[in-house]
C-alpha cells in the first residue's frame, strides 16, 4: 500500500482533524504530522504531492509561535517540480510574514463571514460562488500582501484579505477555514487544490485499501493458516474484520492474558472478535508475571512482555494450530517511534521487532489511527471499536512505575483505572475529548495517613491527552470538581486504597513527554 501523498503540517489547530476528514471525503489520503515529524517525512524521500499548513491560535509574532520545517519551502516532487503549498488561517499569516507582507489585527472577529471573490476564475475557487459564507475566526489578518502575491478574495463587509496566491502558482493561502463544515464551498476549495492545482488523483478509497490488504496477506499466506495478535482494539479488530471474510477458519486471533488487562477487558475482546467474525482464543500467561520480579526499567519490561507473548505462542504453534504467517496491527506511528523507518528509537513497541519464529506482516503499517477508525466505520463495526481509546500492548505492566510488577499491584492499578474511567465517563463531552487515558501506579513511596495509622506507600497518577496522530498530544487539565471526584474514588476500596497515598494529575504535553509514562 502506498503512503499518503498529501502532508498536513499541524501548527496546533483545533480543526486539523477536520482537514484530514474533508480530504478523505474528497478522496485524498493525508499524513498529519507536527513540524519535526513532517521534516523527517519529507527528508525520508516520501512522494509528497502537496503540503497543507494548518491554522493555529498563535500570532505569527508571538515568541515560540509554531513554524513549519524549513524543508517545506524546498520540497520537490520526483520529477523535480516544487510541491504546491496551501496555508490556512494562521498558515495564511505565516505566508505573509515570511514573504514580506504585513500582519495586523482583524477589524472584525466573527466566525461567520461573507467573502467575495476578487479573482473568480482562480483555480482555487473554480466552481464556487462569487459570494460565499466562510468560517473566519482569527484575531490577526493580512493587511498588506507580500510582493509577488495577488488577492483572490476578501471579506465583503470588513475588507479583510481572505485568500491570496503567488504568481508562480506554488503558494496558495486562505484566511478562513475551508475544512470547517460551515464554510459553504470548503470541500470544493480543497478538492480544487488537490486536483486542479496539484494534479493529484484520488487515492482514499476504503474498498481499494481493503482489497489491497487482503491481496497482500493472501499472497504472503500462500494458502496456509494465519495467526494474528488480537487485543480487541480498533487496529486489531479492523484488520480482523478485513481478513475474516476471505480467510474464514484459516485465520485465528490470539489474545495473551498475562494478568495485564483492564477490568472486564476480556469480555470486550470477545465481543469485538465476534463483531469482526474472527475465530479467537485466549492464551493464559498469568504465570509469566513472576519473570518481572525485580525489574523496574521500562525498556526491559517491554522486552520481557515480548517474550511473554512469544513463549505461549510457540507452544500453541507446536500443537494443532501451525501457522505460516503472523499478523500485527502496527500503524505508521508505531514503526516511526520504534525506529523502524529511520530516526531515533523513542520506545519499543511490543508488536514491532517481535521474534515469533514465523514470518510477520504489518498490513496497516502505512495507515494512521484516524484512517483505521474511518475503515472501521466503513466496515460497519460498532462504535465500541472505532471510538475505542488505545491501550498499550504490555498493558498494566508499563503502568506500574518505579517498583517491580506484582499481581497485587496489577490488581490495584486495574481497580484504579476502572474507577477513574467511571468518573470521567459521567461527562460525555469530556470523555469524547480524551484520546487516551493513562492511570498508573507510582512506586515512589510517600507518607500518608489512613484512619489513625501511618502508611508509607505509592500513589496513583492520572494522565489524559488529546491528539490527532498520537505522535504529538496536548495534556488535558481537569477541572477541580473532576479532580475531587477522582481523588474521592481512589479512597473507596478497603484493600486497594491502602496502597494509595496520593492522587497526582499529569497534564504534560507530548513532547516533551510521551503518552504513556513508560
Amino acid at each position: 500500500m502506498a503512503r499518503p501523498k498529501h502532508l498536513i503540517v499541524d501548527l496546533r489547530s483545533q480543526l486539523t482533524n477536520n482537514i484530514q476528514r474533508a480530504a478523505r471525503e474528497e478522496g485524498f489520503r493525508t499524513a498529519t504530522l507536527e513540524p519535526e515529524k513532517a521534516r523527517r517525512w519529507i527528508d525520508a524521500g516520501n512522494d509528497v504531492e502537496s503540503i497543507i499548513l494548518s491554522g493555529g491560535d498563535f500570532s505569527v509574532t508571538d515568541a515560540g509561535a509554531p513554524q513549519p520545517p524549513d524543508n517545506v519551502w524546498t520540497a520537490r516532487r520526483p520529477d523535480g517540480r516544487p510541491v504546491p503549498i496551501l496555508a490556512i488561517c494562521y498558515g495564511h499569516q505565516l505566508f505573509a510574514h515570511k514573504f514580506g507582507g504585513l500582519i495586523g489585527r482583524a477589524p472584525e472577529h466573527s466566525t461567520d463571514v461573507c467573502i467575495e471573490l476578487v479573482e473568480p476564475e482562480s483555480l482555487l475557487f473554480m466552481g464556487t460562488s462569487p459570494e460565499q459564507r466562510v468560517v473566519m475566526n482569527h484575531g490577526d489578518s493580512v493587511v498588506r500582501l507580500p510582493q509577488g502575491f495577488r488577492e483572490l478574495a476578501r471579506s465583503r463587509d470588513g475588507g479583510i484579505n481572505a485568500a491570496m496566491a503567488d504568481e508562480t502558482g506554488r503558494y496558495w493561502s486562505v484566511q478562513f477555514h475551508p475544512e470547517a463544515t460551515q464554510t459553504e464551498f470548503g470541500k470544493m476549495i480543497l478538492h480544487n487544490f488537490f486536483s486542479r492545482i496539484c494534479g493529484s488523483t484520488p487515492d482514499w478509497s476504503p474498498s481499494t485499501i481493503i482489497d489491497t490488504i487482503r491481496g497482500e496477506v493472501l499472497e504472503a499466506a500462500a494458502g496456509g493458516n494465519v495467526h494474528k495478535g488480537f487485543s480487541g482494539g480498533v487496529d486489531s479488530t479492523t484488520l480482523a474484520a478485513i481478513l475474516a471474510p476471505v480467510f474464514g477458519d484459516r485465520l485465528l486471533g490470539l489474545t495473551v492474558d498475562a494478568d495485564h488487562l483492564r477490568e472486564n477487558e476480556l469480555a470486550e475482546v470477545a465481543l469485538h472478535a465476534e463483531a469482526a467474525g474472527l475465530r479467537h482464543e485466549v492464551i493464559d500467561a498469568s504465570n509469566r508475571v513472576e519473570r518481572f520480579a525485580g525489574v523496574i526499567d521500562a525498556q526491559k519490561k517491554r522486552k520481557l512482555f515480548q517474550r511473554a507473548v512469544y513463549v505461549p505462542y510457540q507452544r500453541l504453534r507446536g500443537q494443532e494450530h501451525h501457522s505460516r504467517l503472523y499478523l500485527q496491527g502496527s500503524l505508521a506511528p508505531d514503526l516511526i517511534e520504534s525506529g523502524e523507518t529511520g530516526g531515533a528509537l523513542i520506545k519499543s513497541h511490543h508488536n514491532v521487532g517481535l521474534k515469533m519464529g514465523v514470518p510477520q506482516l504489518h498490513p496497516l503499517r502505512d495507515l494512521f489511527k484516524y484512517e483505521v477508525r474511518a475503515l472501521a466505520r466503513q466496515l460497519g463495526l460498532p462504535e465500541s471499536v472505532w471510538a475505542r481509546q488505545p491501550f498499550p500492548g504490555p498493558g498494566l505492566f508499563i503502568r506500574i512505575i518505579g517498583t517491580p510488577v506484582t499481581h497485587e499491584l496489577l490488581a490495584c492499578v486495574r481497580w484504579a483505572d476502572a474507577r477513574v474511567r467511571e468518573v470521567l465517563q459521567q461527562d460525555p463531552a469530556l470523555w469524547e475529548h480524551i484520546s487516551q487515558l493513562v492511570v498508573a501506579y507510582s512506586g515512589l513511596n510517600t507518607v500518608g495517613q489512613k484512619g489513625d495509622g501511618r502508611v508509607y506507600t505509592g500513589s496513583i497518577m492520572v494522565r489524559a491527552v488529546h491528539t490527532l496522530d498520537f505522535m504529538t498530544a496536548e495534556g488535558i487539565e481537569f477541572d477541580i470538581p473532576v479532580q475531587r471526584a477522582i481523588k474521592k474514588a481512589m479512597t473507596l476500596h478497603p484493600e486497594h486504597s491502602r496502597q494509595i497515598v496520593h492522587t497526582m494529575f499529569v497534564p504534560t504535553d507530548k513532547p516533551p513527554g510521551t503518552t504513556e509514562f513508560e
